[in-house]
């Protein structure tokens, strides 16, 4: 994509340190003007925080094209205040991430994923009992943000059918008929009517802890929480203390506060289905995330603006 537009430099720094002193002049990434960016890089050389694009800018970069719909990973705010431009991925996750949660959701309903940890452990359905399961016809989804991926989960889910509902910052335009939305002075309606919440708000500082002790409490009893936004989001205490009262009935989690530890307590609930964040983790998501990703930059190349820019740059 890139032959004959740019010189091609390969990241590949062991440590943030040797990332920091490389972009200073004579360096290996002294005069970059875009860089595409995959969180694997963290391992590495950590986010791309403050210190990281400071370093960037004073080098000249002009665009980072992150692969990936969150990017809590980047420091916008000091992007910005730099000249710097951010594009995400955006639609590319939707359908693995949407499928994502519609099999947590499943598991956490049907107890599938403690059926097959007994079946490997030769239980057979001993330790199963069907009064904690559920079918999803007729059940009510509560979707809280409205975006690609929940729209998506909305589109799968609304074929059992399930009922749908949703809470967004306004309401979501040309949505389906049976999507009801709930608006802010209308939450806990909502909640109070919800037998599966899924998540999909971005990780901001304004939604950090955002399903916390009051929320998860205002569900009816017997709710299965669903996330496959970000940990951080949801008070993971709060919700620890809601299982352990049986207040909630079961969770699906793909994320989590600490990635890539998960908080030992959940292993020890029987009705928690646990995934190693796997929402995007297909081989078709992730060829269409690095085209788009990909485009975005070779569009700034070429045409001196790409797209999907992050609304904070908007």
């Amino acid at each position: 994509m890139f032959h004959g537009l740019a010189d091609v430099v390969v990241m590949d720094s062991p440590s943030r340190a040797h990332f920091l002193e490389n972009l200073k002049p004579g360096g290996k990434y002294a005069g970059i003007v875009g860089t595409y960016r995959h969180n694997v890089s963290a391992d590495h050389i950590g986010i791309f925080d403050k210190e990281i694009v400071d370093a960037l800018a004073a080098a000249g970069l002009k665009w980072i094209a992150h692969n990936g719909a969150g990017y809590d990973q980047i420091d916008v705010a000091a992007c910005k205040e730099k000249g710097i431009i951010v594009s995400n991925t955006p639609g590319a996750v939707d359908d693995a991430t949407a499928t994502t949660a519609l099999y947590l959701m499943i598991s956490a309903l049907r107890q599938y994923s403690k059926a097959e940890r007994d079946a490997r452990a030769g239980l057979w359905k001993s330790q199963l009992e069907s009064g904690n399961a559920h079918d999803l016809t007729g059940r009510t989804l509560a979707i809280l943000g409205l975006g690609g991926i929940g729209m998506r989960l909305a589109e799968l889910a609304h074929a059992f059918p399930m009922r749908i509902v949703y809470h967004n910052r306004g309401k979501v335009e040309d949505t389906p008929e049976w999507c009801e939305y709930f608006p802010a002075e209308k939450l806990d309606e909502m909640l109070a009517q919800t037998d599966v919440l899924s998540v999909h708000v971005p990780l901001r500082k304004d939604t950090e802890g955002l399903v916390g002790e009051s929320m998860i409490r205002k569900l009816k009893k017997g709710a299965v929480i669903v996330n496959t936004a970000r940990g951080k989001v949801i008070d993971e205490e709060a919700m620890i203390r809601a299982l352990e009262d049986g207040h909630l009935g079961a969770i699906g989690l793909d994320v989590y506060p600490d990635e890539p530890k998960i908080n030992p307590r959940f292993f020890d609930f029987p009705n928690a289905t646990l995934l190693p964040h796997m929402g995007t983790e297909t081989c078709d998501s992730q060829k269409k995330m690095e085209i788009r990703a990909l485009t975005n930059l070779s569009d700034f190349l070429t045409k001196g603006k790409g797209n999907d820019i992050v609304p904070e740059l908007v």
